[in-house]
């Protein structure tokens, strides 16, 4: 089981890595205006969602085998798996967001997804202490 621990770290590191990054690019998406960097956004932003989703996965079916092979259960890991909802519907709404910007129709402002930047890192920094300290 240490085995699949590990690799569930690095799929989740990587899969946030991937969801502190998009934001970002959406960022500079939203304040772009030249025809040659608006093209070189939509395609880092596809290609990124496109390699970080497997990463998703990898790390959501990981995490189950772990939870099940283990058989955790307590309130804080109840709250840790709402928090992963959160961070699967960040991530499903960040592909809508690829989508939007790659058919020029996005209407938010730099500041929007700026403020929508931070929120992998409360996520991340909750879970973290959930997983750790177990308060509950």
């Amino acid at each position: 089981m240490l085995w699949i621990k590990a690799f569930h770290i690095v799929f989740v590191v990587s899969w946030f890595a991937g969801l502190f990054y998009l934001p970002r690019l959406f960022v500079n998406h939203a304040m772009a205006s030249e025809p040659a960097e608006l093209a070189r956004l939509k395609l880092m932003e596809h290609k990124l969602y496109r390699f970080m989703t497997p990463l998703a996965v990898l790390a959501l079916a990981l995490g189950l085998w772990l939870w099940l092979g283990y058989g955790i259960s307590g309130g804080w890991m109840h709250a840790k798996l709402a928090l992963v909802v959160v961070l699967i519907g960040y991530h499903l709404y960040c592909g809508k967001l690829v989508k939007t910007f790659a058919a020029d129709q996005n209407t938010r402002s730099h500041t929007f997804y700026r403020v929508f930047n931070e929120l992998p890192v409360l996520v991340l920094i909750a879970v973290t202490i959930l997983v750790v300290v177990k308060p509950f």
